[in-house]
């Protein structure tokens, strides 16, 4: 017997279509196994498929996990906030929360800039990764790494950051990690492209985890708390990100592209 399951297709960090990152949130009654979610999330075959179903705990308002065409993945930002523009949309309120598996309880909250998404700050320390680096298309003037698989790595100029063309082949060797590559903006305070080949997206349009790592790296830099955004991709994204306590909080405005619903066999 088919299924019929609500969808909509959201671009988050976007005040238009066709801009920021992509993501499908699909609400649901129950989890299915995991073999059906990695399939639906192959199907929809965007950075992230966020699917969400009450929580039953009383710790949060759902529960939220997120899948790329090829595996689950602890932690994704901008999929976060589409699901929190569907819900609000949907059912109104100005906050909702979400429980994830690796990441903890989530927020987003209605803001004048659309919402507010906060994420668990994500810090680095300055280190060494020849082979990543070698494979950039540029040389980094630092390189600062976490241990959870993120790398921020500092560019003199936009234009270099614009310019890189890596290696995805040989990125995607290194693992899932994600290569985040920055430099201070001409528009904006920050500019930065995110390349996870290993993750099954050689350069994602809008990162928020990524963010989480930049709001760390570049408010040490600055020396103050909170800086704008703009994710240098084909799309394109912006966001303002502010450091509160332990907390990365990125605001930006989504738009809903499709509205409608999924057939599961």
């Amino acid at each position: 017997m088919t299924v019929k399951l609500p969808y909509w297709h959201v671009d988050a960090f976007a005040d238009r279509p066709f801009a920021g990152n992509q993501a499908a949130v699909m609400p649901l009654e129950h989890w299915f196994d995991d073999p059906v979610l990695q399939a639906i999330g192959e199907e929809n075959n965007f950075a992230e498929t966020a699917f969400v179903v009450r929580d039953a705990s009383g710790e949060a308002d759902w529960e939220l996990r997120w899948f790329t065409p090829t595996e689950e993945i602890r932690l994704c930002g901008h999929a976060t906030l589409a699901s929190g523009h569907v819900l609000l949309t949907r059912d109104g309120g100005e906050r909702v929360t979400f429980r994830t598996r690796k990441a903890g309880v989530l927020e987003v909250a209605r803001a004048e800039a659309g919402y507010a998404l906060a994420l668990p700050l994500i810090r680095t320390e300055p280190g060494e990764w020849a082979e990543a680096v070698a494979l950039l298309g540029a040389t980094p003037a630092e390189v600062w790494l976490s241990p959870d698989g993120y790398g921020v790595y500092l560019f003199d100029s936009e234009d270099e950051v614009r310019g890189l063309d890596p290696d995805m082949r040989g990125l995607r060797a290194l693992g899932n990690d994600q290569f985040i590559c920055t430099a201070p903006g001409e528009e904006t305070d920050v500019v930065s492209r995110v390349f996870v080949p290993g993750g099954g997206v050689d350069e994602d349009s809008f990162t928020g985890s990524a963010h989480a790592a930049l709001t760390y790296f570049w408010t040490e830099r600055l020396g103050r708390d909170s800086f704008t955004a703009f994710q240098a991709s084909r799309r394109g994204g912006r966001a303002t990100c502010r450091r509160e306590g332990d907390k990365a909080v990125l605001s930006g405005p989504c738009v809903t592209v499709v509205e409608g619903s999924f057939f599961l066999p």
